[in-house]
């Protein structure tokens, strides 16, 4: 079973995701800042970290940064999920390793479960 980390303070659209992508097939991990998203990506070794970029204790950036730096989850694709949209925001997180950047109000719940699937098949 993939594992996807899920790394969002806004608790009701972690809940929101973590069920859908629970019914997906996904066994799902969650972090609501910086600090224990890049913990819980260190230590669980997920298939796919969905990274929001406005983050308590440690911004989206420093964490993508920090994990693209280290060679243990330097592999793992990154599909950043943010109401930034700035190209410069843009810019910052595809140089920094991200694979997919998403601005949260331009996307549907199912436009984005089907992008995770396209980068982390379910199949075990």
């Amino acid at each position: 079973m993939k594992k996807i980390l899920i790394v969002e303070d806004e608790q009701a659209l972690q809940k929101t995701l973590g069920e859908i992508l629970t019914q997906e097939g996904y066994k799902v991990i969650a972090a609501s800042d910086g600090e224990m998203g890049l913990t819980l990506a260190q230590d669980s070794n997920p298939d796919l970290v969905l990274l929001d970029l406005i983050l308590p204790k440690m911004s989206g950036f420093e964490v993508l940064k920090q994990l693209k730096g280290n060679n243990l989850t330097k592999d793992i694709p990154v599909i950043v999920l943010t109401n930034l949209e700035s190209v410069e925001e843009v810019d910052k997180a595809v140089s920094l390793g991200a694979t997919t950047y998403l601005v949260k109000s331009q996307y549907s719940l199912e436009e984005l479960v089907s992008k995770i699937k396209e980068i982390a098949s379910p199949s075990a």
